[in-house]
């Protein structure tokens, strides 16, 4: 394959794919609740072409459960956009530390496609429930493309 040849500087030449739109699904807010007695709410909000899509998790905190339940909140939102036509479940959620900085993986199993699991990860030094919210989507990226691209 041979790209076109451009000088420093200048604006390349449209190529056949440039006149389709590629927006893409966003993260748009993200709230996690404690209460003094240890319940936890975890709201997940994304947004598409102006419209916007919630999921909610919720119950007792624990380190894990945190995590889990950020997790499950992101992927209730994907599937309220998705409108029934996705369905996920959570197979597990990790929290590892390489490389000095905090990781969230977790792994996703597609409903209705038998042996499919996507995996995501995300570095999340500040913020872990967030960032589990954040490797659901990061696991989802191409499926999600891939759904906006023909829907």
């Amino acid at each position: 394959m041979s790209l076109p040849r451009t000088e420093p500087g200048a604006t390349p030449a449209p190529g056949p794919q440039s006149s389709i739109r590629r927006e893409r699904l966003r993260f748009s807010e993200f709230s996690f609740t404690r209460s003094p007695s240890g319940h936890v709410s975890i709201n997940v909000e994304l947004e598409y072409d102006g419209q916007r899509w919630f999921g909610r998790s919720a119950g007792q905190s624990s380190p894990l459960g945190d995590l889990r339940m950020a997790a499950e909140a992101a992927l209730r939102a994907l599937e309220e956009f998705a409108e029934g036509s996705l369905s996920f479940e959570l197979i597990g959620v990790k929290h590892i530390r390489a490389f000095d900085s905090n990781l969230v993986i977790v792994s996703i199993g597609i409903r209705g496609s038998a042996g499919t699991r996507l995996v995501g990860c995300y570095l999340a030094d500040e913020d872990m429930p967030r960032g589990a919210a954040l490797a659901v989507l990061n696991a989802t990226n191409r499926l999600l493309g891939n759904y906006l691209a023909t829907r």
